[in-house]
């Protein structure tokens, strides 16, 4: 597949130059230009240069969504260094594991996250800290946005990246609990950007909304930069709550594309909207990803919502992160649809061999979206791509016509609200609490958040666990969402012969209980 840009920069300027004065992204109460945003990308990128930020350095930025986020991909890229984008709702120690992993010598960082980044000076390499939002200057370790775009006016040329280099680091927990990066190239993304506006008819006419977090794969690619590769434009909001800002947010700023999750699904589809904004609101497309919806949802919705269309994808992170979407002409209910441009899908067994249409097995994936593999891991990339082809994990079947269904997830993965938990990194922490003998983490459903996490514990021999004592040392150790929502004491979990712990009984227990 061929590309009209080999970088995001490229794209940019592409844009910038053509339409100067054409609106590129609203925050809150300002407007930003596609030749405003050029400006502010060029300053910040002679600041990384100033700053001896050079190629292939991974710089990190944990920020809340702003345009200051949008600014740092942006110029990070330009010179060739690599965008290492964190969760925010991560804690101290669960940060400074990425940072160390990636090496990342710069933070991007929201004041709302001081207490999160203050303890990070002792526990990794970072030298220095540009903050977004209001912030007390420590020392010239410690600068702000407004102060760099104050007194710096001038940019060099540099030379620029090419289509192949890494772009992006997105990090994704692994089996092993640790997270991995997912190295993403330019070509991962423009692949993305390119094949959905093939299945769709986005124009530079229409405009996004951004309000799930942009750290996230799915909203870095289609709601971040897609609009900005068609010279659209997109409406930022800093936090999903209140929800009523987003509604007012896409009646005065004339949205058009709403992308979200299933729980965000579920609850419009359950709201009582004001009969004005059923009127008056001009969403055409509704584009869900990052977890399955229901069937029961899609119903409610699509009755509600008359004249958008509601589009499911499938993807992952290792993906860039689309790999499937259901095209706005034709569209089968429960599918996630055939592969996107460029992309293959194959149904396999366990030995890698290709099942007939409508036989299950494990989905896998090749084309130009997939990761150039994981930082630091040579030998889970190979476990996972092999031969060009990317081993999902995933389980599901395709039909006479390619569609692709999808009968279940990585075993054990856990999603709540389109965010993936993986229970092994919530069993090690939890198995170095004192008493702890064993334990095991497994998902069950909720109505709010899809799935949530639920712990068993096995007492060590002749030992007690302090349960309050626990809750405490899990919530300063574990993003809230990780934080098991029950945990309960049992004689014996449940074992093999092989003593590998059985999930299944444990998750029957709990739903039959």
């Amino acid at each position: 597949m061929e590309y009209p840009y080999e970088n995001f920069y490229e794209m940019l300027s592409f844009h910038a130059k053509r339409a100067p004065k054409r609106v590129a992204i609203f925050a809150e109460e300002t407007k930003l230009t596609y030749g405003r945003l050029l400006k502010k990308v060029d300053t910040l990128a002679r600041f990384l240069e100033l700053s001896d930020i050079k190629r292939g350095d991974r710089v990190a930025i944990f920020m809340q969504n702003s345009k200051e986020f949008v600014v740092s991909l942006f110029a990070i890229t330009k010179i060739g260094a690599v965008a290492v984008p964190v969760n925010t709702f991560l804690k101290s120690e669960e940060v400074a594991y990425i940072l160390n992993d990636c090496g990342a010598k710069m933070l991007m960082a929201s004041a709302e996250q001081k207490s999160v980044v203050e303890p990070l000076w002792e526990s990794t390499s970072i030298e220095r800290v540009v903050w977004e939002g209001d912030y007390e200057a420590l020392d010239n370790k410690n600068i702000g946005f407004d102060e760099i775009f104050e007194i710096l006016k001038s940019h060099e040329h540099v030379k620029l990246p090419k289509i192949d280099d890494l772009a992006v680091i997105i990090y994704t927990s692994g089996t092993t609990g640790n997270p991995k990066g997912a190295m993403l190239s330019y070509r991962n993304i423009m692949h993305n950007c390119k094949a959905i506006g093939e299945l769709t008819s986005f124009t530079r006419k229409d405009r996004f909304i951004v309000y799930l977090p942009m750290f996230h794969a799915f909203t870095l690619t289609v709601t971040v930069i897609m609009p900005l590769y068609y010279c659209a434009s997109y409406v930022i909001v800093r936090k999903i709550m209140p929800f009523s800002n987003i509604i007012k947010q896409i009646l005065f700023k004339r949205v058009t594309m709403f992308v979200g999750v299933p729980d965000v699904y579920n609850a419009l589809s359950r709201a009582k909207l004001p009969w004005y904004f059923m009127w008056f609101q001009k969403i055409r497309y509704f584009v869900s990803g990052a977890a399955p919806l229901s069937e029961a949802t899609i119903e409610r919705f699509t009755s509600k919502f008359k004249r958008a269309k509601l589009l499911e994808g499938y993807g992952l992170s290792e993906c860039s992160p689309v790999v499937s979407v259901n095209p706005a002409w034709r569209q089968k209910a429960l599918s996630v649809g055939p592969a996107i441009p460029g992309v293959e899908i194959k149904i396999v067994d366990d030995n890698m061999i290709e099942l007939p249409k409508g036989e299950i097995g494990e989905i896998i994936v090749r084309g130009d979206n997939v990761m150039q593999g994981y930082l630091n891991r040579p030998t889970a990339t190979d476990e996972t791509i092999v031969n060009g082809w990317l081993l999902t994990g995933d389980m599901g079947y395709l039909d006479e016509d390619n569609f692709l269904f999808i009968v279940d997830r990585k075993k054990d993965l856990i999603i709540s609200k389109g965010i993936n938990i993986y229970p092994r990194e919530i069993e090690e922490v939890i198995n170095a609490f004192d008493g702890v003998g064993a334990c095991a983490v497994v998902g069950i459903p909720d109505e709010k958040s899809g799935e949530v996490p639920v712990a068993f514990i096995e007492k060590a021999e002749d030992e007690e666990v302090d349960m309050k004592k626990l809750r405490v040392y899990l919530k300063e150790r574990l993003a809230n969402f990780k934080v098991p929502r029950d945990i309960r004491i049992i004689d014996e979990l449940p074992k093999n012969a092989t003593g590998k712990v059985l999930k299944r009984i444990l998750k029957e227990s709990l739903l039959n209980s």
